[in-house]
């Protein structure tokens, strides 16, 4: 059996805030002044998408998701696997799951599946192992990210400064696909590579049993520097893994869809991997850093143009920290 992608979708908030109006905002709420200009300079993103006050992660998700359902020319009740494969939810408990399915409208067996910003191709592996195990005969992966609800509002010294700048990356987005069987292509190969000796890299350490109350630990912190180190050892070892087991080379793809954190980070990863700069569909410097959302959002715009073959290689990067390819033919 081939299992692949027949549905595409994906949504964006309509409120759109510039990096120079988010740093502005910071200034103001807190009591160290950056430099004009310097989250911009620093990220090369210009500009990204928040979510309204009355908008949530699964609100996100649930347009994505009947975008990607019209796409597939599907209705809710069609699919038996819902998955919301998100870093943010609306609550840790129940299942952002079950929120979603209930504005959907559909009956499916409906669970979380959450890997930081590698949820959402973790999800995409999920449905089709459990296609492949014949406990579900058409899935629908869904993502609703909200990490702007994690951006620290104003930062006290540069040491927090520091530790808070990754978060200011953030853009809000929703992403969705329908997977099932396929008679041709689908997806070709999955491969994943885990070093959790650095979970403590950065995340958001509110919410769970370690830090269940107070703000100070629901807005996101980390070490930039250090997570870029880790991607930086082992990114280009998993792509050359991939190559050798595929046989294909980049030439062969018709598009290279990678996580996007910031744009140097994006050029680091070109100069590493040796990936063609045209091939891959750049999202960071108007969208951000849109956490798992950012490879259902770049699949959505390169999905028009693509035409039955057609191969997209994908690459996940999450904190964690892990790594995850996927090879798939568009059939």
């Amino acid at each position: 059996m081939r299992v692949g992608i027949t549905g595409v979708g994906a949504h964006l908030p309509e409120r759109e805030v510039t990096t120079a109006e988010l740093q502005d905002s910071v200034s103001r709420a807190g009591s160290v002044r950056l430099p004009r200009g310097l989250l911009a300079r620093l990220t090369g993103i210009e500009r990204r998408r928040i979510a309204a006050a009355d908008e949530y992660a699964s609100t996100l998700g649930l347009h994505a998701a009947r975008a990607a359902l019209a796409d597939a020319d599907l209705d809710p009740l069609d699919i038996d696997l819902l998955l919301f494969a998100s870093a943010s939810r609306d609550m840790v408990e129940p299942a952002t799951a079950h929120i979603l399915q209930d504005g959907l409208g559909s009956r499916a067996h409906a669970l979380d599946v959450t890997n930081a910003c590698n949820s959402f191709v973790n999800g995409i592996d999920l449905a089709r192992s459990m296609i492949l195990a014949g406990r579900a005969r058409r899935a629908l992966v869904v993502t609703g990210e909200t990490p702007s609800r994690v951006m620290r509002p104003g930062v006290t010294d540069l040491t927090e400064a520091r530790r808070s700048f990754a978060g200011y990356t953030f853009g809000d987005a929703g992403a969705a696909v329908v997977v099932e069987p396929v008679k041709r292509g689908g997806i070709l190969d999955v491969d994943t590579e885990t070093h959790s000796e650095h979970w403590t890299v950065g995340g958001i350490p509110g919410g769970g049993s370690r830090h269940p109350r107070g703000d100070e630990h629901t807005y996101f912190a980390g070490d930039g520097h250090r997570l870029r180190g880790v991607f930086e050892k082992v990114g280009a070892s998993i792509l050359d893994r991939v190559r050798s087991r595929t046989g294909l080379e980049y030439a062969d793809y018709a598009r290279i869809l990678v996580h996007q954190v910031t744009l140097p980070y994006l050029d680091r990863f070109v100069e590493v991997t040796g990936v063609p700069r045209d091939k891959l569909e750049v999202t960071v410097t108007g969208l951000g850093n849109m956490a798992s959302a950012t490879l259902g959002v770049q699949l959505s715009r390169a999905w028009p143009a693509l035409s039955a073959g057609d191969r997209v290689l994908f690459m996940g990067l999450g904190g964690g920290v892990s790594i995850m390819t996927m090879v798939w033919e568009c059939s």
